[in-house]
């Protein structure tokens, strides 16, 4: 919760400070997850808990931060390669059947890599997102589409 909901608030809050203070408007990306919107068995409640309160922050601030020309959306990815998941792109027994499990959901067939992240901050980051606020674009082959 701290990371997640506080360290999302507190760094959208100080942003969001200094581009009113400046007046010339601006963009906020938040990191969400697949998560916010799906539960998982493993005991992921508090996980789960906190990345939908990031789309709430999201949707809040989208809509008081607009009347300063400031967007504020979110990425929401499932699994993506990282140092944190580079476990479950082993080949291990373990791994290979965590992966299943998240592969049988993607319609896509394949979990994310770092660069599957770069087109969604571009857009959200560029002139082509000034008129969207408030989202999150979920950035996950199909996961949370099935």
């Amino acid at each position: 919760m701290d990371g997640n909901v506080t360290g999302s608030w507190l760094m959208a809050r100080a942003v969001g400070k200094q581009l009113i203070a400046q007046g010339r408007g601006g963009k906020v990306v938040l990191m969400s997850s697949a998560r916010a919107k799906l539960g998982h068995p493993a005991g992921y409640s508090a996980y789960c808990a906190s990345k939908a309160a990031v789309e709430g922050i999201t949707r809040a601030l989208g809509c008081e931060w607009g009347v300063h020309r400031i967007t504020v959306n979110a990425i929401a990815p499932t699994v993506f390669r990282s140092p944190l998941t580079a476990w479950m792109f082993e080949d291990t027994d373990r791994a290979k059947a965590v992966r299943a499990g998240f592969l049988s959901r993607v319609p896509l067939g394949r979990l994310g890599e770092p660069e599957d992240l770069a087109g969604p901050l571009l857009f959200l980051v560029s002139k082509a997102s000034d008129f969207y606020t408030g989202h999150t674009l979920d950035a996950d082959g199909g996961y949370t589409a099935g």
